[in-house]
């Protein structure tokens, strides 16, 4: 007994020993807390890291780089107070600042709004506009996936959210996103038919959406809002268009007027019937087509009786 309850406690320590195992290889270390973070929270950390190996890439200052620094502090103190005078900036509410000292990101953030300070020779700033941007793509002409040409334009909106990253990881965040724009716009005229695009244009504006928001987060660039403006065809497809639904219309008419006849048809052999039991039906009818004929402003009146109606009335 006292050996099956060893091999039980065994068995019972192997197993917690390779859960503890699983859960430490899904936990990393977080550098700067020194607390566990699982893989559900990378994603929220993702650009902390890219920060972080952008610093660690530039590693640490060097000698002349601290000696740089060093003069630049000391010519600010030495022509004080006239240095006061290039040493400050006004930063604008809409705007941020990337401070790059000897081409490195100053403490791995950014600056502003309001008045900060920086040294002269060894700092180079990079303001932001962090307010939506709106771009109008011009006009694109591609082919459809019916093989159609078509002239398309577009409105994108986005924004700057991540200054650091506009900053370092693309040389200009404003025309790349541009540029990705009227690309995004062709690749995706390229996937709908004719049809697709005049009639559903809010699809082909969400697939351009997605499209440039998947390649924008690396830039610090976020995607608001895209809008299809027109849809331009050329002469000679408009010209068939037209024809193919005047064609269309036309034979819809037709069928129409066909089944009208058909109804009416109907209708008069079911009078007819109802007229030729009684012969005096017939004739008041005939009777009010006169009436309704006098009616009108006519000269001669043409009033005739049959025979029969004649003997029928002396019998």
């Amino acid at each position: 007994m006292n050996e099956n309850n060893n091999k039980l406690e065994e068995i019972k320590l192997s197993k917690s020993q390779e859960d503890q195992g699983e859960q430490k290889a899904n936990v990393d270390i977080d550098p700067e807390k020194g607390i566990g973070i699982s893989d559900k929270d990378h994603s929220s950390k993702e650009s902390f890291h890219g920060r972080s190996r952008l610093q660690n890439e530039g590693g640490k200052d060097k000698f002349i780089e601290k000696f740089m620094v060093f003069m630049s502090i000391l010519l600010v103190v030495i022509f004080f107070p006239f240095t006061l005078f290039f040493i400050f900036t006004v930063v604008r509410q809409f705007e941020r600042v990337v401070t790059l000292r000897n081409g490195k990101v100053y403490k791995n953030r950014v600056f502003g709004p309001g008045l900060i300070c920086y040294l002269p020779c060894v700092d180079t700033l990079k303001y932001i506009d962090l307010r939506i941007i709106c771009y109008a793509v011009p006009p694109q002409e591609a082919l459809t996936k019916d093989s159609l040409t078509v002239s398309v334009d577009a409105v994108v909106f986005y924004k700057v959210y991540d200054a650091v990253s506009a900053v370092i990881n693309v040389a200009d965040y404003r025309l790349s996103t541009h540029f990705l724009a009227a690309t995004a716009l062709r690749n995706a005229l390229g996937t709908r038919k004719l049809a697709e695009l005049l009639s559903d244009r809010p699809a082909v504006s969400f697939l351009v959406y997605q499209l440039m928001k998947q390649l924008t987060q690396e830039w610090g660039i976020r995607v608001v809002r895209v809008e299809i403006k027109d849809i331009s065809l050329p002469l000679q497809l408009q010209k068939a268009m037209a024809a193919e639904a005047e064609s269309s219309r036309l034979a819809n008419a037709k069928i129409i007027v066909a089944k009208a006849e058909i109804e009416s048809t109907k209708n008069l052999q079911q009078a007819t019937a109802l007229l030729m039991d009684n012969p005096y039906c017939m004739q008041l009818r005939y009777l009010q087509s006169l009436h309704m004929i006098s009616g009108e402003k006519t000269n001669t009146i043409v009033f005739p009786f049959s025979v029969n109606l004649f003997r029928r009335l002396f019998k």
